[in-house]
């Protein structure tokens, strides 16, 4: 049975090295949607990427953008909803990790930019844009509005990041990383990958066992986990792995595209 949707994370999965999008992606991906098949992006990415992205935007129905926190109509560039983490969470969060993870600078993301306290290092090879504050406590009174936390130390190394963020006591957010050295990204609770892809889905009828999708690090986990087909590239993380039921080749080698055209062939 051919799926109704197709979701997939981008850098590291659909995307080429250097964020390319392929022709034989691109190719890929207008053949499902010329067969009725809905392409949804879910990435880690704010949606501002999209405005340097124009052949992928082209390519997608919708984008699930800041892991969850911001559904997207690349075509219209429009924002169709946003959940955000109330700023007393997120500074709270903020404070227990400066706390068990020393040297990390933080900083949000507003879904228009990165709001950062001094010395915040890390620089978004896309949409980079920057505003920084006087201080720590001010990140999080300057937001207009806050859809992720960013937690960065550019010595640091994601996993280990990771494995020390979730022995502490942090109610109220959803901790992951999507492969950025050195990075971790925090929602509110009830905000991930899959919850925003069922939300979308739901509202078009589309159940998970008519979902494929694809990805390559711990963020993508929730997301290859609900749906009813996953893949795992070639390389993924070994949690982006356990949780998929298939696997499929290398980003560097169009591994996604290869996919979907056998996903999308007559029988």
């Amino acid at each position: 049975m051919k799926p109704r949707v197709i979701a997939t994370d981008l850098d590291g999965t659909l995307l080429g090295p250097g964020r390319v999008l392929t022709e034989r992606s691109r190719r890929a991906l207008h053949a499902a949607r010329a067969q009725g098949i809905a392409v949804v992006a879910v990435t880690a990415r704010p949606p501002r990427v999209f405005l340097e992205w124009p052949a992928l935007a082209a390519a997608l129905d919708a984008a699930i953008c800041s892991n969850g926190a911001i559904t997207y109509a690349p075509d219209r560039h429009e924002i169709l909803s946003t959940r955000t983490i109330d700023p007393e969470t997120a500074a709270a969060v903020a404070k227990t990790l400066r706390a068990a993870l020393p040297g990390t600078k933080v900083a949000v993301e507003t879904g228009f930019a990165v709001v950062a306290e001094p010395g915040y290092a890390k620089v978004d090879t896309v949409g980079d844009e920057r505003v920084f504050t006087d201080s720590f406590d001010e990140v999080f009174t300057a937001a207009s509005q806050i859809v992720k936390l960013l937690v960065h130390d550019p010595a640091g190394r994601a996993d280990a990041m990771l494995a020390a963020a979730r022995t502490a006591a942090l109610p109220g957010v959803h901790l992951s990383h999507s492969g950025g050295e050195g990075l971790l990204e925090i929602t509110a609770a009830d905000v991930s990958k899959s919850t925003a892809l069922a939300a979308w889905c739901a509202a078009r009828g589309i159940g998970p066992a008519e979902a494929v999708a694809f990805g390559d690090m711990p963020n993508d986990v929730p997301m290859l986990r609900w749906a009813g087909r996953s893949f795992a590239v070639s390389g993924a993380h070994p949690e982006a792995a356990a949780a998929a039921t298939d696997r499929c080749g290398p980003c560097g080698e169009d591994g996604v595209a290869a996919a979907i055209e056998a996903l999308i062939a007559p029988v």
